[in-house]
């Protein structure tokens, strides 16, 4: 196994060890001079000229590919753009209109909520007897019936890091007459991921969480090949328009993928995020995944040795986890702010989880054994009881 360790190009503060990149990855160190370069060499020299001297116009294709790279989809399949909420709402959107003759959207309880209220929310705006149905995880497989226009599912859980295998829920999908949406949220950057060899039609995910992107960095989407040509895309922004500065007052979809496009990217954010994806040259995933799932090991056996008061929630086996661990605790909110005082970063997820996330371009066995022992502290002494940490901020 290949070192895939890259600490020396982050920037991380002195004293912290990080186990929340699940949520927001670290700055790169080479981002804020790459950022910088793009607001006084770009665009206080170029202006508006930035948009054809500067390559803007082309950057959602371009960094597209970059991260269609990390998750086994071929060249010119993704797009980035917008937020993963919007495409979600997009995918499902041309999804459905791909099984006319069916109402149903299939999703499971573990599914990141906002990817149920976008279901929602089109299933109201369809009417015409359109339905969201949800089971438990591990309920998919039953679930999917031959009245299954959809299935939409989160491959890493958000809260336990459950997996799910995407390729036989695709398969079991496909056999339905169903067309299958992945999230890759919890997956892009933290485990190996094959669109192209699952055959899905399509698959969104975010880019602020493993791939370091920054906080607001723009989604991506990806459509397989074969439908590029021929989707239709309820989101029709003018930026994927055939040719958007015509000015036509009816749509035509561009060609491919570019259909895809909604509105102006944000060139400052997608500067960051190219700049940022540099980090990865070199990284083979497989090895990512094998120091992963060793962290995470290691993390989980001293852990249970030294902290009884914790629960875990995860799965046990390492095959079916993603790139996180997380604990229950009755009183996790408090418990994790109190270790998040003393220079470990984790988060909480309602009602009582304690997650923490293992990246191994930034961590190592050290860090685990360091934050452990914070850990360890704050529960053997109740460090947690104390009225300060039991205040909820918006962000937990």
């Amino acid at each position: 196994m290949a070192d895939v360790l890259r600490k020396d190009q982050f920037i991380l503060p002195e004293g912290v060890i990080y186990l929340d990149g699940n949520s927001l990855g670290p700055m790169p160190k080479s981002v804020p001079a790459r950022v910088a370069e793009v607001m006084t060499g770009e665009w206080a020299q170029m202006l508006i000229g930035g948009w054809n001297k500067a390559g803007w116009m082309a950057m959602p294709e371009r960094v597209g590919d970059q991260v269609g790279a990390l998750v086994g989809a071929a060249a010119g399949s993704v797009v980035m753009g917008d937020t993963l909420s919007v495409k979600v709402f997009q995918a499902l959107a041309s999804a459905v209109k791909l099984r006319p003759e069916r109402r149903v959207i299939l999703s499971d309880t573990g599914n990141f909520p906002s990817d149920l209220y976008m279901a929602e929310g089109l299933v109201g705006l369809l009417e015409q007897g359109y339905e969201l149905r949800t089971v438990a995880p591990e309920e998919v497989a039953e679930a999917i019936g031959d009245d299954i226009a959809v299935v939409m599912l989160t491959e890493v859980d958000y809260r336990s890091g459950r997996m799910h295998d995407m390729k036989a829920v695709t398969k079991l999908a496909h056999a339905a007459g169903a067309v299958m949406v992945w999230d890759l949220a919890h997956s892009a950057g933290a485990i190996p991921v094959d669109l192209a060899g699952s055959n899905c039609e399509f698959a969104v995910g975010c880019t602020y969480k493993y791939l370091n992107g920054g906080p607001g960095a723009p989604a991506f989407i990806y459509v397989r090949p074969d439908l590029a040509d021929t989707i239709e895309s309820a989101l029709s922004g003018w930026l994927g328009h055939r040719q958007p500065f015509d000015f036509d007052l009816n749509y035509t979809p561009a060609k491919g993928i570019e259909r895809m496009r909604v509105g102006t990217p944000p060139i400052l954010q997608m500067a960051a995020l190219e700049e940022a994806m540099k980090v990865w040259d070199g990284v083979d995933m497989g090895d990512l995944r094998a120091a992963s799932v060793a962290l995470q090991e290691q993390f989980i056996e001293e852990v249970e040795a030294q902290v009884p008061q914790l629960e875990l929630a995860s799965p046990r086996d390492a095959k079916i986890r993603g790139s996180q661990v997380s604990f229950r605790f009755e009183h996790g909110y408090a418990a994790m702010q109190a270790v998040i005082d003393r220079g470990v970063i984790g988060d909480f997820r309602a009602p009582d989880i304690m997650r923490f996330g293992f990246t191994p371009l930034y961590l190592d066995a050290g860090d685990v054994s360091a934050a452990v022992e914070i850990i360890r502290d704050v529960m053997a002494n109740d460090l947690w009881d104390d009225d300060k940490y039991k205040v909820r901020g918006r962000v937990t």
